[in-house]
């Protein structure tokens, strides 16, 4: 990237921090992929339980890896042999972790994060339970607005985590919402019934926290996920 490319968007990151400050979100900058595994091992102790929601960017980043390696108590919902209910209870365990990683759909310039789920174990858990919430996310997600955060699912992150799953919906066949839009009707939602196998289930807006710092943003300066 060219030099006053990266310095202005190094800048937009920090405007970005600055804001999530004011929500009790605490946010680092991570100049690089590299860095982020590092940059956690400071952050999470030996011996700590961790859950973690699905993600492209924690595959990517190498800290699933990382974590299965390392001396910590792992909520892993992707271990051989679970079924059903083996998944439920990794999620049931997640919701009392020391930590929970999990990546955001979008990060807003006035400090929001912005989740679109499914099932919603994930927004769940971010939302109450685990006792801190580690996010890593790369600097492309971040946004003017809420409207564009909602764009983005709608054009970006649904079609490509459709298409990742395997889910039959509109967007992984068309690479956009059959409600490609943001309007007073069709805010975040679809009209009822309007995709039978629609992966946005449910909406959360991340704002100002109860907790102070409970919550950490880890964006990272490189491409990662979606």
């Amino acid at each position: 990237m060219d030099q006053f490319k990266r310095r202005t968007q190094q800048l937009r990151v920090k405007h970005t921090i600055e804001q999530l400050a004011k929500n009790n979100i605490e946010g680092h900058f991570i100049p690089t992929i590299d860095e982020v595994v590092p940059t956690l091992k400071e952050m999470i102790r030996e011996g700590s339980s961790v859950g973690f929601g699905g993600s492209a960017s924690l595959e990517e980043a190498g800290i699933l890896s990382w974590l299965r390696q390392g001396p910590y108590t792992l909520y892993d919902r992707y271990q051989e042999g679970l079924g059903p209910e083996g998944i439920r209870k990794v999620f049931l365990d997640s919701f009392d972790a020391d930590i929970y990683l999990a990546s955001a759909n979008a990060i807003t310039e006035h400090g929001e994060i912005y989740c679109v789920d499914g099932r919603s174990n994930r927004t769940a858990a971010m939302l109450w339970g685990p006792r801190q919430v580690i996010l890593v996310a790369s600097w492309d997600k971040i946004v003017p607005d809420l409207v564009s955060a909602i764009l983005r699912v709608k054009t970006l992150v649904a079609p490509a985590n459709a298409m990742r799953l395997g889910v039959d919906t509109h967007c992984s066949k068309e690479g956009h919402c059959v409600s490609a839009v943001c309007d007073k009707d069709h805010l975040m939602a679809l009209d009822a019934g309007g995709c039978e196998h629609s992966l946005c289930s449910n909406y959360v807006v991340f704002s100002r926290q109860q907790v102070p710092g409970r919550m950490k943003v880890l964006i990272v300066g490189e491409s990662l996920g979606y």
